[in-house]
Order: C-alpha cells, then sequence, then structure tokens
C-alpha cells in the first residue's frame, strides 16, 4: 500500500477517535530530527506532524500516536491494523479517546 494512502487511513482513524490532526511548521530542535507527536490540548487529543516532513514521516508520526489507543470498534483494514501494529510501542495500557 502506498505511503499517502495509508496515511490518508490513519488520517481517518485519527477522526473517528476524536484526534485532530495538524500540520504546522515545527522549529527544528538541533537534537536530530523531530516530526511532531501526540498532545493534549484543553482535554482533547491532538497530533501535530511537521509540514516538511515526508509521508513516509508522517505516517511514522501518525501510526505511533493512533496506536496508542484502542482501536478494537473501528473498522479498519487488515493492512492499516498491521501498520498500527509495527508502531505500537512498549505501553500496554491503550488509551481511551472521547469519540
Amino acid at each position: 500500500m502506498k505511503p499517502e494512502v495509508v496515511l490518508e487511513l490513519l488520517e481517518g482513524a485519527a477522526d473517528q477517535l476524536g484526534i485532530k490532526v495538524s500540520y504546522e511548521a515545527l522549529a527544528s530542535t538541533g537534537m536530530g530530527s523531530w516530526h511532531g507527536g501526540l498532545c493534549k490540548v484543553k482535554g482533547e487529543y491532538r497530533v501535530i506532524i511537521d509540514k516538511r516532513a515526508t509521508t513516509e514521516e508522517r505516517v511514522t508520526t501518525l501510526a505511533t500516536a493512533v496506536a496508542t489507543f484502542d482501536t478494537s470498534e473501528l473498522e479498519l483494514s487488515a493492512k492499516l491494523r498491521e501498520v498500527l501494529r509495527l508502531h505500537t510501542g512498549s505501553t500496554k495500557t491503550k488509551r481511551i479517546a472521547a469519540a
């Protein structure tokens, strides 16, 4: 599956979870490359991604964030579930997004 398609599917999954995704110019930290991540602003989850990031970097950032949520109730393709599984961190606890 092309990275552009995976990114679109991830954006859809984030939307279903009530996670706002935005692409913004992020300042360089001087400590390597950082392409964004998940945060909580005024009680709502957001994923902010550097708009200069490549499609693959965007997929990694968004998949890593979405993988921290319980997606078991979402209708996702097997391929997308595999992408999320590959980006699941060591934490066993899944966040529950406000829908």
